[in-house]
C-alpha cells in the first residue's frame, strides 16, 4: 500500500532525514538485539544453577537462531516484508523478543521452558535486523549505502555482545541480566514507533509470491553473492558463540591470572568495539574501492585468523589480545557489503525478501557449525576447534572471485 503523509506523532522534519535516521535505526537496532546473546552471556551460571550439559548449552544458543529462520522464511514467503511499513515491523518484533526474554527471566527454572521462550525471541529478531537493513536502504542511495549498512551492521555486533557488558555491570544474577536486556528491547520498540520512518528509496512489493524467495538463488549474481554470505556466516556466529570458551581454556594454561572479567572485557572490545570500527571502516573503504574488493580482503584475514588460532593460543595475552581484536574486526567487516551487493543485484520490488531470504539461509547455518563447535572440542580441545571455521572463507572467497568476474565480463 502506498505511504501517505505524516502521520499524527511523526518525528520533527529534522529527524526525517538520512542521518539523523541513520543515528536511530543504529541506536534501535543496539537497543532490539541485546536480547540475542542474553541467555549465552548467562551460560556459565546457568549451566551451575540448571546443572546444564553441552546439549543442554548448545540447545539455549541454537534455538535463537532457528526461531529467526522460522520467522525470516515466514516473513519472505508471505511478502510480509514487502507490505508492511518497516517501522511498525520492527517494533512489533523488538517488543515480541523483549516480552519473550522478560518471560525466561520471571517463568525458567530449565531448558523446557527456556528453549521455546528462545525459540520465539528469535522469531520475533526476524522482523527486526532484516528490516532494520531495508529501513536503512531506504534512506541511502548506492553511493551512500555501503557505509550505512556497515553502520548497521556495527550496531548488530554492540547489540549482540551488548550482554556481555550487562554481566560485568549486574554480576552473575542472571534473571536479572535477562530482565535488563528485556527492557534494552522494549526502548528499542518504542523508538522505533515514535521516531522511525521509512525514506524515499523505499518499494513496495507487489502482490506475495512464495516462489520469489527462492530468486536469489537462481540469477548468477544473487546465488553467488549469497553464497558468499554463507561461507561468511558459516564463521561468524560460531565465533561469536563461543570465542569466550576459547580464550578461557587457553589463558586457563598459560595465564591463569587473567580472570573471567578479564576474559569478557577482551571478548567485548574485540568482537563488540573492533567489531563495529570494522564495519564502518570496512563501509568506508568500500565506497572506494568496492565492495566486493573490500569484503574479499575482509574475509580472507579472518581465514588467516583461523588457520592461526592453534598458534594463536598460546601466545602472551598482549599478542593474543591484538590477534583478536584484528579477528573480530574482520570477521564482520564484510557483512554489510553482502547485504548491500544483494540489495543492489535484487529486484528493488522485492529487497526486503531477498535481504530476509538471505539472512534466514545463513542464521540456518549457523546451528551447524554452534553446535559442532563444543563437541569438537571435547574431541580434540579448544586450542585446534576454531580452524573447522576456515572453510566458510574458502567459499567467500571464492565466490566473490567469480563474482567480480562476472561484473568485469557484464561491463
Amino acid at each position: 500500500m502506498p505511504h501517505a503523509g505524516p502521520a499524527v506523532g511523526a518525528p520533527a522534519p529534522a529527524l526525517r532525514s538520512p542521518g539523523p535516521q541513520l543515528a536511530l535505526i543504529a541506536l534501535t537496532q543496539v537497543l532490539a538485539l541485546a536480547v540475542w546473546f542474553s541467555a549465552s552471556a548467562v551460560l556459565p551460571v546457568l549451566r551451575r544453577d540448571w546443572e546444564l550439559g553441552t546439549a543442554g548449552a548448545v540447545g539455549l544458543t541454537v534455538a535463537v537462531q532457528l526461531g529467526f529462520v522460522v520467522g525470516a522464511l515466514v516473513s519472505a514467503t508471505t511478502g510480509l516484508a514487502d507490505r508492511v511499513r518497516p517501522e511498525r515491523l520492527f517494533a512489533t518484533g523488538a517488543g515480541a523478543a523483549a516480552g519473550c526474554t522478560l518471560a525466561v527471566a520471571v517463568l525458567a527454572d530449565g531448558p523446557g521452558v527456556a528453549v521455546p521462550l528462545r525459540f520465539a525471541t528469535g522469531a520475533g529478531l526476524a522482523l527486526v535486523y532484516p528490516i532494520g537493513m531495508k529501513l536503512m536502504a531506504s534512506w541511502f542511495g548506492a553511493r551512500g549505502r555501503g557505509l550505512a549498512l556497515g553502520v548497521l551492521v556495527g550496531a548488530l555486533t554492540l547489540g549482540s555482545l551488548l550482554p556481555q557488558l550487562l554481566v560485568g555491570v549486574l554480576g552473575d544474577s542472571w534473571r536479572t541480566v535477562l530482565a535488563a536486556a528485556a527492557g534494552c528491547g522494549a526502548a528499542a520498540g518504542l523508538l522505533a514507533l515514535a521516531l522511525l520512518r521509512t525514506g524515499p528509496h523505499l518499494s513496495v512489493g507487489a502482490r506475495p509470491r512464495a516462489a520469489q524467495a527462492l530468486d536469489g538463488f537462481r540469477s548468477a549474481r544473487p546465488r553467488l553473492v549469497n553464497l558468499a554470505y554463507l561461507g561468511h556466516m558459516w564463521e561468524l556466529y560460531a565465533l561469536w558463540a563461543w570465542a569466550s570458551a576459547w580464550l578461557t581454556a587457553s589463558r586457563a594454561v598459560h595465564d591463569p591470572a587473567l580472570d573471567a572479567a578479564g576474559i569478557a572485557l577482551l571478548a567485548l572490545v574485540a568482537f563488540g568495539i573492533c567489531g563495529a570500527a570494522g564495519c564502518v571502516l570496512g563501509g568506508w573503504a568500500a565506497g572506494r574501492v568496492g565492495r566486493a574488493p573490500v569484503a574479499t580482503v575482509a574475509v580472507a584475514t579472518s581465514g588467516v585468523c583461523c588457520l592461526l588460532s592453534p598458534w594463536a593460543w598460546s601466545w602472551p595475552t598482549g599478542l593474543l589480545a591484538v590477534f583478536v581484536c584484528v579477528w573480530g574486526a574482520a570477521v564482520i567487516a564484510d557483512s554489510a557489503m553482502f547485504s548491500t551487493l544483494l540489495s543492489e543485484v535484487s529486484d528493488r520490488r522485492w529487497v526486503g525478501t531477498a535481504l530476509t531470504v538471505q539472512t534466514a539461509t545463513g542464521f540456518l547455518l549457523t546451528t551447524v557449525t554452534i553446535s559442532a563447535l563444543p563437541y569438537l572440542a571435547e574431541a580434540v580441545t579448544w586450542r585446534w576447534t576454531l580452524v573447522l571455521l576456515a572453510a566458510g572463507p574458502v567459499l567467500s572467497v571464492a565466490a566473490l572471485t567469480r563474482f567480480r568476474r562476472l561484473g568485469v565480463a557484464s561491463g
